[in-house]
């Protein structure tokens, strides 16, 4: 146990070249190596003593010790097995944590917390790889875990797709899912140099805190997210043509035609000029038209 921070610079090269380590490209992995950046990370994730924090890609531990200090407990999930000796040497005397070699994709984080954490609120802090960030962030806002709050460090503009509105050049699916389950805000850009080794992009840490129940009602949230990806398939052609060659969405064109003007809409509307309230209602229209 040492005195200096894991995420200081001579400490990381050091815990790196004891054990033959470098930054492996499938893991997406880049090492933080900015003390500062990482206690504003865990102050914006507003961890407690009466929370389970769950850490995606612990790496070495640089931020698993911040939020072992702070959380009542800690479920760190890393799925490159190099580093599981690491995170026994550096964070290990941890008492209330425990390293799970595992993927995060294929981890029941749900049933871990009822068994080993009961009553405790979950909240997730990750430096996620960048090259599948949306197929964890979608598996975390989907599953049934009772999670409270999800703050990540992801590339920057992901992030801004993810807080974008209607009519910019961001707003999309991805922004549209977020919405829909978690409020996002962006605390805080990062840039390359607080990482070892440096990404080609700059990244941004968001918070989204998980609505209780989500802020538009549907009749069937599949059907919703079917419109949504069918409203986008084809960015640049109307809202009528994206569902009209949905496979999802059983409609002719005529019934679709229908449905936008019954909603108060140009047929030569795009998807991307629709509020996430607006595709609530859409959705609604085209289900009792399926039914």
């Amino acid at each position: 146990m040492s005195d200096i921070r894991i995420a200081n610079p001579i400490r990381t090269a050091g815990i790196l070249r004891r054990y033959g380590l470098f930054a492996k490209k499938k893991y997406g992995q880049n090492f933080l190596i900015d003390e500062g950046i990482l206690a504003e990370i865990v102050d914006a994730s507003k961890i407690s003593d009466s929370d389970l924090a769950v850490e995606i890609g612990p790496g070495i531990g640089a931020m698993t010790e911040f939020l072992c200090e702070r959380a009542g407990r800690v479920l760190a999930i890393e799925i490159d097995d190099r580093l599981i000796p690491v995170l026994d040497e550096t964070v290990g005397h941890f008492e209330n944590l425990t390293v799970l070699n595992a993927d995060v994709l294929k981890t029941d984080i749900g049933a871990w917390a009822r068994e080993n954490a009961p009553g405790k609120s979950i909240r997730v802090v990750a430096n996620l790889p960048y090259y599948i960030t949306t197929p964890i962030l979608m598996a975390l806002l989907e599953g049934d875990a009772p999670i409270a709050s999800i703050t990540v460090m992801v590339q920057r503009e992901v992030a801004e797709r993810m807080i974008s509105g209607p009519g910019t050049k961001d707003y999309g699916a991805l922004s549209l899912a977020v919405q829909y389950y978690a409020e996002p805000r962006i605390v805080l850009t990062v840039p390359p140099e607080a990482f070892d080794p440096k990404p080609g992009v700059e990244s941004a840490v968001i918070t989204l805190e998980k609505y209780d129940k989500p802020p538009v009602e549907v009749p069937d949230e599949k059907l919703l997210f079917d419109v949504i990806r069918a409203s986008f398939s084809q960015r640049r052609k109307t809202l009528a043509n994206g569902l009209g060659n949905s496979p999802d969405i059983a409609l002719g064109k005529e019934d679709i035609n229908r449905v936008i003007t019954s909603c108060g809409w140009d047929e030569r509307i795009r998807g991307e000029m629709l509020t996430l309230s607006e595709f609530a209602k859409l959705t609604e229209m085209i289900y009792t038209e399926l039914h």
